[in-house]
């Protein structure tokens, strides 16, 4: 019976260092974490030249190395690109391909990346660089080392439309992508901004082009669909300010809406009480008044018969505006006249003077 009871210890114990084996076993490939891999870039100066944005070819590169987590994991390699100065608070993100380790970019390309980074165009700025190593939930991320570039983008403006009911009061100039107002990214980073007036209720949608070949329309939440959606509903009646972030896929609108007057020893006189005021013509799209001008005077735009927002000229740009300490708008010649200011081109307010 001992023989018996010893022989049972003996297997149990052999039974129990088998399990304890395998629970190693086991713990060999749970990784709490990974080693990194090496960043490495081609050239840490690089200066964009508009003049060749149509070139295919590669202005820099970056090469990195595996991640090591001890075993085989499922990696995901992302490139991660920040201002320096933001600490990456904010940075693009380029997610690559299974299997590759290295990412090239045109002139294009890179500088579309570098203004969604906000980086001021023809000038140089620090930029840092990295490669983020995502395996699991379960394991924590990695990164490599940071390679610090000098890059100098350059401006690339850009256009979207906004074709609608807005455009006119004639069901068929409406929903018209040619004659649409514009919105403008100055910079070309996906962030678009301009002027629109609405009537309540009108609808409508923004395209990135002047056709129909594809339009943005409306995902709900302030989200817009860029594979088409539901019509826009404009969010009240009068002026907006209208911005497109199509990098983030929303749309937002701030109120800009005001009484516009002219005033000015041209019109009736700079004092206080002196304000001839316009009103918004839909299929003009500009605020109008028709009223006697003279030569010997001049006059400027303003806001609620108020200096705190006023227009003035732009010179040497014919009939363009500014809120910076424009000059007063001279009078061609006595007689009446048609004035029209328009927040229709995104850059800047317009004006025209067409004498009846």
């Amino acid at each position: 019976m001992k023989t018996i009871l010893n022989k049972f210890l003996a297997a149990g114990s052999i039974a129990l260092l088998i399990m304890a084996s395998c629970k190693k076993d086991e713990m060999k490939v749970t990784a709490t974490s990974g080693t990194a891999g090496t960043l490495s870039a081609n050239s840490t100066t690089v200066v964009l030249v508009k003049a060749k944005a149509a070139d295919t070819a590669t202005v820099v590169s970056f090469k990195f190395s595996k991640a090591d987590y001890g075993f085989s994991a499922a990696v995901t390699n992302t490139l991660q690109i920040d201002a320096t100065a933001d600490n990456w608070a904010s940075p693009q993100s380029v997610t690559l391909l299974a299997n590759t380790y290295s990412q090239g970019f045109s002139t294009n390309d890179f500088n579309s990346l570098l203004l969604r980074l906000n980086l001021p165009t023809g000038k140089a700025s620090q930029i840092s660089a990295r490669i983020m190593y995502s395996a699991s939930s379960s394991i924590k991320t990695v990164y490599s080392n940071v390679v610090t570039l000098t890059v100098t983008p350059y401006a690339l403006i850009s256009y979207i439309y906004a074709p609608g009911m807005m455009q006119n009061t004639d069901a068929t100039l409406q929903w018209q992508p040619t004659t649409a107002d514009s919105l403008v990214s100055a910079t070309g980073n996906g962030i678009y901004t301009g002027y629109l007036h609405f009537s309540a209720g009108d609808q409508f949608k923004f395209t990135p082009a002047k056709s129909w070949s594809t339009s943005y329309g409306d995902a709900g939440s302030g989200k817009i669909s860029l594979s088409s959606g539901t019509n826009l509903t404009a969010p009240g009646a009068g002026l907006y300010q209208v911005t497109v972030d199509l990098n983030a896929n929303t749309v937002t609108y701030t109120k800009f809406e005001h009484l516009w007057s002219v005033i000015g020893d041209g019109a009736q006189g700079w004092n206080p009480g002196n304000d001839v005021d316009l009103t918004f013509s839909i299929n003009a799209n500009a605020y109008q008044v028709t009223t006697a001008l003279v030569k010997t005077g001049a006059i400027k735009f303003r806001a609620d018969h108020d200096w705190a927002l006023s227009y003035g000229d732009v010179s040497p740009v014919n009939g363009q505006l500014t809120s910076s300490n424009g000059g007063n708008i001279a009078v061609p010649a006595n007689g009446n006249y048609l004035i029209s200011l328009s927040f229709g081109n995104p850059i800047a307010p317009t004006y025209t003077l067409v004498k009846k």
